[in-house]
């Protein structure tokens, strides 16, 4: 269906192919109606469902739906079959920036101009409660005008996917463009996130190169944490002042939004802000689900009603599998952290064989045990010890549909008492789906991998916008 010259569900011709991924292919298409330009995103339903990605899809659909801005891509409809989802979006026919940023350094005006409309763009996004959280070159495009366009919402989270602690936790974008306290995996404000994120674009655009970068990622984490990197000569003292507040690595005193947008470098030539319409524009709720309904033609439009599935382990990204790997632990560039009340290990078992083993240890040692979204296990002992009730955690994260990782961690109580407990009986009922335990090397630090005919697509393979 995906062929060029093909018609797509009586309403749009498909051309020529402008980018594929392991998920999903882009295609030009036109409007049989206005003959106006689009972009089709198609997604593949089978392996959507393999990796877990359904509500990430959703999830991003609902986002394009609530972000009405100038320069923002905008979403026309979304469209199913029984094998695939189509989005149709705007056609933004200039290209990426990161192409024109590729040639070299930009006029300060030049790169000014950019960074007014991402900083417009971000801030609107944000007053809608949406945090990008993979912004960089790659995904804003320039349209015929020349004028941004913030692309791939792919990444992006909602407010209200904010824990009890009013922080998110989900650890992605792009290395060299994330702010340090995702890298610290201890929770994060998506806005400050962003703001971070935005400061390292304004500086790839003036100098034409990055302000964090070592071949080494550890080492390039480490400069992230601590800030480290230096003004190319030609910048000038306002844009330096302004990059060194906003690449402040402490999110509570990092510069907002609206204070940038009162900065004396940021406001020199700015143009009168685009007034647009959103009355009318917003597309209508629909049945969250019917995307992936089993209908062969479905028009509607979904909305993401929950971010995780009950009993479900967590996909875990690169940035989760280096911080906890033993020798890649960067928490030490940040903060002491107290090894006593947590431990992990990995399994190659299935996430329910591995659910069901900690609800049999945790019936044996008499504590209460109760299933959270995203595969997350209470125990809750039903005595007072010595500083309350003993709490323990344990979090299984998905690397591959056929490798976990489980982190066990003491919530509340005495540590004496927790480290008695792990030593005595849960590590040791857990030796039949252990692989290794973190800073053991005693077998493989990774898992055989699984036959050709189990083998899934990768994980970290992105979905072109």
């Amino acid at each position: 269906m995906e062929n060029k010259g093909t018609i797509l569900m009586q309403r749009y011709e498909l051309g020529k192919l402008l980018g594929q991924g392991t998920f999903a292919k882009v295609h030009h298409g036109r409007n049989l109606k206005t003959g106006m330009s689009v972009a089709v995103k198609i997604i593949d339903k089978e392996k959507v469902f393999k990796v877990g990605m359904i509500d990430q899809i959703k999830r991003e659909i609902s986002i394009m739906r609530m972000v009405r801005h100038p320069n923002v891509v905008e979403l026309y409809e979304v469209m199913a079959s029984k094998t695939k989802i189509y989005f149709v979006m705007e056609y933004v026919k200039g290209g990426e920036l990161f192409s024109k940023v590729a040639k070299g350094k930009l006029k300060e005006d030049a790169a000014r101009k950019y960074f007014q409309q991402l900083i417009s763009a971000v801030d609107y996004c944000h007053s809608r409660g949406v945090f990008h959280r993979d912004l960089k070159p790659e995904n804003l495009l320039l349209d015929e005008n020349g004028n941004l366009k913030v692309s791939d919402f792919g990444l992006s989270a909602l407010a209200k996917c904010k824990h009890q602690d009013g922080l998110l936790h989900t650890t992605c974008g792009t290395p060299a463009y994330v702010a340090p306290e995702i890298i610290n995996r201890k929770g994060y404000d998506g806005s400050k996130a962003d703001i971070w994120s935005c400061g390292v674009i304004l500086y790839v655009l003036l100098a034409g190169y990055l302000p964090f970068y070592d071949s080494n990622l550890i080492e390039m984490y480490r400069k992230i944490g601590k800030a480290e990197f230096k003004f190319p000569n030609w910048f000038s003292p306002e844009a330096r002042r302004l990059l060194t507040n906003i690449l402040d690595p402490n999110p509570s005193t990092r510069i907002s939004i609206a204070k940038i947008m009162e900065n004396s470098w940021f406001c020199k030539g700015l143009e009168k802000p685009i007034t647009f319409e959103t009355e009318g524009r917003e597309l209508a709720p629909l049945d969250a689900d019917a995307v992936f309904s089993e209908n062969e033609s479905n028009t509607n439009v979904v909305e993401s009603k929950n971010e995780l599935v009950a009993a479900k382990p967590c996909n875990l990204n690169a940035f989760d599998i280096i911080s906890c790997s033993a020798g890649f632990d960067l928490s030490g560039l940040f903060e002491e952290r107290d090894r006593k009340k947590e431990e992990r290990f990995t399994s190659n078992k299935p996430a329910s064989t591995i659910f069901a083993k900690l609800e049999d240890i945790g019936r044996r040692l008499r504590l209460k045990v109760k299933k959270k979204d995203g595969g997350l296990l209470k125990m809750e002992g039903c005595k007072e010890g010595r500083k309350g009730v003993l709490g323990i955690d344990a979090e299984i994260f998905e690397i591959t549909p056929f490798f976990h990782l489980v982190e066990v961690k003491k919530s509340s109580g005495d540590t004496l008492e927790y480290q008695k407990v792990m030593k005595q009986d849960i590590r040791p009922a857990l030796k039949d789906i252990v692989w290794t335990w973190q800073g053991e090397q005693q077998q493989p630090a990774l898992p055989p991998p699984p036959p050709p005919e189990q083998q899934e697509p990768k994980l970290c393979d992105a979905v072109p916008s």
